[in-house]
Formats: structure tokens, sequence, C-alpha cells
């Protein structure tokens, strides 16, 4: 359905195809027999079809379930702030494969399987999975063997708690989105104001001068105003060693140094396995004690 990628040939059937993607995602969305919508991977240039996909409409049907990560939070954000319907940034479906499942990525299945109220507590992980690996490609599940720390950004307190409504997913996606109507953040901030709002984001491939580009882009469109915190998932850009380069840590400082509100990065969030299971839309706390974290959310 949004699968793909930019190799040159599949992008042309992509472009060519653009229309039937947008109409077979709405029969999906619009039929009630379908409880949940999970594309195996991610995909690419979701954000073709979303001049195409009728909201007016969708105002109309009952929410369900859509999961998955990394391009998927083009059509996440959307579904969440226009619409109010939960999705699930998570595991997309191709990792809960295999047996057994670690325990973070296997809490999924406790969250799509709850009815809305529930509470639903998550850990941060113990080891997750080195940068050079793809042991999914290999068909071999995770190998999970570096050590897992969250950490807090320009803060030196040692521990931390915040809460607030999560939305988020994706920045090298998202980023093209800030300022349009399918993610108009700042409006969603203001309508959840007396509740509070986290907002969490995860970075593929932004080098530390493009990723800065695009956070002072996000700062400069308002979406780091009036949050209750920033959720920042493990960079799987490729890391940068030269003495003489900006490093993905300093972006960070740079862009955040002046926005006194609680940030922490290196969470397990995003294409550096196992993540948690985060469901836009829901009331979310989130606590932190050196280096390790929990997460509590109310589906």
């Amino acid at each position: 359905m949004i699968e793909g990628s930019c190799l040159r040939r599949e992008y042309k059937n992509c472009s060519a195809d653009r229309k039937l993607r947008a109409k077979e995602l709405m029969q999906f969305l619009c039929d009630p027999s379908i409880k949940a919508i999970m594309p195996p991977w991610g995909g690419e240039l979701a954000m073709g079809i979303l001049d195409l996909l009728d909201f007016e409409v969708l105002k109309t049907v009952d929410a369900k379930w859509f999961s998955g990560f990394s391009d998927l939070s083009t059509l996440h954000v959307p579904l969440t702030t226009i619409l109010g319907w939960r999705t699930l940034h998570g595991p997309n479906l191709m990792e809960l494969a295999y047996s057994p499942l670690d325990t973070t990525t296997a809490k999924i299945w406790d969250i799509l399987q709850s009815p809305a109220g529930t509470v639903i507590e998550q850990f941060s992980s113990g080891l997750y999975q080195d940068l050079s690996t793809n042991s999914i490609a290999e068909q071999k599940g995770y190998s999970l063997t570096e050590k897992t720390e969250w950490k807090l950004l320009n803060s030196s307190k040692k521990s931390i708690n915040f809460s607030g409504i999560l939305i988020g997913g994706c920045l090298d996606t998202l980023g093209w989105l800030a300022g349009t109507k399918y993610a108009d953040l700042p409006k969603f901030y203001q309508q959840h104001q007396d509740q509070g709002v986290i907002l969490y984001l995860e970075n593929v491939e932004l080098a530390p001068c493009t990723l800065t580009r695009a956070l002072l882009s996000l700062k400069m469109k308002g979406w780091f105003d009036n949050i209750a915190g920033i959720l920042l998932g493990r960079s799987a850009a490729t890391k940068v060693t030269d003495p003489n380069l900006l490093t993905y840590e300093e972006a960070l400082k740079n862009v955040f140094a002046d926005i006194d509100i609680p940030i922490l990065y290196d969470l397990d969030i995003g294409h550096i396995p196992p993540q948690l299971s985060l469901v836009n839309g829901a009331y979310a706390k989130v606590f932190y004690d050196n280096g390790k974290g929990r997460l509590v959310q109310r589906l």
C-alpha cells in the first residue's frame, strides 16, 4: 500500500499509482471489518497521498489502530491531530514474526489488544542493537548487545518526571509536514493545554548539520513551545567521528540550549531496536532516573 523506495523505477511506479494507493487506504480505513492496519514496513513517500485522503469522510467512520513507524508517521500525525484517532508508533509488523520477542517489543500486543482506558507501563530496555547490525534483514531477529542509557539534555539532574498527551514520530518525514494542515502541532498543543503535550521525535538519516536545520525549522514553527517535554529516540544516522565536524549531541545542545523543559535523548524510539510502543493521543507520564526510564500511558 505505502511501501516503496526512492529507486528511480519504483518511484515512477509510486507516482503513477498515487490515486490507487490513496483509494486503497481509504477503503481500509473505512471498512468496519478491519480493526487495525499494520503495514509490514515503514515504506516511503506516504506524503504523496495525503492530499488524496478524504478527511471529511474519515470523520464519519469509527477509529481503528494504525500501527508502525518510520514513514508511517506521515499518516499517524494527521489521523491523530485532525481526526482524534489513537495511532501507534512502534515496531512494524515484520518485526513481530520472531519468537521469543524481547519484552520491549512484545509490549505492542498489550496495547493493541487492550480497551480504551487501560493503563500500560513500559520501561527502558536493558540492551539495544548496534547501529552496524541489521539482523532483521538477515532473518535472525534482533541482536541486542549494547547497554541502553537514557540521557537528560542540558541538565545535571539525576531524575525528573513530566506528563502530557503524546504526539510525534519520525523527524525525517514529519519535518516536511510542519506548517501544513496535516501537522498543525501548535493547534494540537492549544487543544490539550490543560493536560500538556509531550513531543517525541526520532532521527533516521539526518547528519548533524541537516538535523540542526530541521530542528531549527520546527522551533521557528512553534513545535517546541508550550509543551511539557521532548523525547528523542536513538539516532540512526551515521555517527560523526571527525573532531572538526559537528556531532549529534552538539547539534541537540545548540538547538535546545534555551528551551527550559525536560529533554530526554537516546530513548528506545525509532530505527535502532528495540523500541517502545507510543500511542499518539494518549496521556502519558514519563519517569527518568539516572539513565533509566519508565513510561506509563492511559489508552
